[in-house]
């Protein structure tokens, strides 16, 4: 007998989403070139957030009072991350904000001595809280996209406050609760005998040596941003990422809109990605690419989020 689990792994991806659709959003991925990650797109702005753990920077597009849509960086990212998609997004007539998360780039900074009291580690309730306060600074709910690490806290402030939001996009989220690096291929059974601090700095060394060949200026701004990025930061998150908590069952229960979204050639294997988006419930799309979608598949991606945000 073939189970449920087995069935999904094998289900073609829903029609529209993903990369199998050849269309113009995946026409103008494939042109993609050696992109400037330090340019704005006309029309974004540069401003800062006052978050519970500090003065967060920001970079938004569109129209305040439209729609929100927060797009929430993971792991020694920075909201540049998101730049290709700011002006798709905003376009369709949603007001876009991304942020450094506390510790990261420009938003180095913010940490655990600045909160009420004062607090020696980043946490799973720093990230949250911060995240949270962001959504709090309007009334209505927002869209929120949290990446890789981002996207296990952003499930954590769902769990808190569903009502603040309208839709929830986990990119490239760690798939398996508990120990989340166990599933990565090739070196995951080895990564539960690595200390935190041993795996920042492997991680931060496969990142500066350009293990996954990505272009010339995406190098350049990444190791430009590690001049600013806390050590502690990354070191405090591979120890949350040891030890993420398992909200499948709340999430499933929601009735909001949910989207896996995932490159073809990311860090867990796809069947992992498929089994936690049939677990909470969620549509899923394959990018071609490995773990940053946003930025090799932008404009699939923001085809894809405008289309769940205008069915939501």
């Amino acid at each position: 007998m073939v189970s449920a689990d087995s069935n999904a792994l094998n289900d073609p991806e829903p029609e529209g989403f993903g990369s199998a659709l050849v269309d113009e959003a995946a026409r103008r991925d494939a042109a993609l070139d050696n992109v400037d990650w330090t340019a704005v797109p006309d029309g974004a702005a540069r401003g800062t957030f006052d978050a519970p753990s500090g003065t967060l920077a920001t970079l938004s597009m569109g129209t305040p009072g439209n729609p929100r849509v927060l797009l929430i960086p993971g792991a020694t990212g920075s909201k540049e991350d998101f730049v290709l998609m700011l002006p798709e997004l905003a376009a369709a007539g949603y007001y876009v904000l991304s942020c450094d998360i506390a510790g990261q780039y420009e938003s180095a900074a913010a940490g655990p001595e600045n909160l009420a009291p004062p607090s020696a580690h980043y946490d799973y309730d720093l990230f949250t809280n911060d995240l949270l306060a962001m959504l709090d600074a309007e009334d209505a709910p927002a869209h929120v996209v949290g990446y890789s690490f981002a996207a296990i806290f952003a499930q954590l402030a769902f769990t808190r406050r569903p009502e603040k939001f309208r839709s929830l996009t986990l990119l490239s989220c760690p798939p398996e609760p508990g120990q989340s690096f166990r599933g990565v291929q090739r070196v995951g059974r080895f990564s539960g005998l690595i200390r935190p601090r041993v795996g920042a700095a492997l991680m931060i060394w496969g990142i500066r040596v350009n293990v996954v060949r990505v272009p010339p200026n995406r190098i350049r701004f990444v190791n430009h941003r590690f001049r600013f990025t806390r050590r502690s930061s990354v070191r405090d998150i591979i120890g949350l990422m040891q030890h993420a908590p398992d909200l499948r069952t709340e999430l499933a229960a929601a009735p909001l809109p949910k989207f896996v979204a995932v490159g073809e050639h990311d860090l867990w294997p796809l069947a992992l990605h498929r089994r936690f988006a049939q677990a909470i419930g969620a549509r899923i799309a394959v990018y071609r690419g490995g773990h940053s979608p946003s930025e090799t598949s932008p404009h699939q991606m923001s085809r894809d989020l405008i289309a769940l945000y205008r069915s939501s």
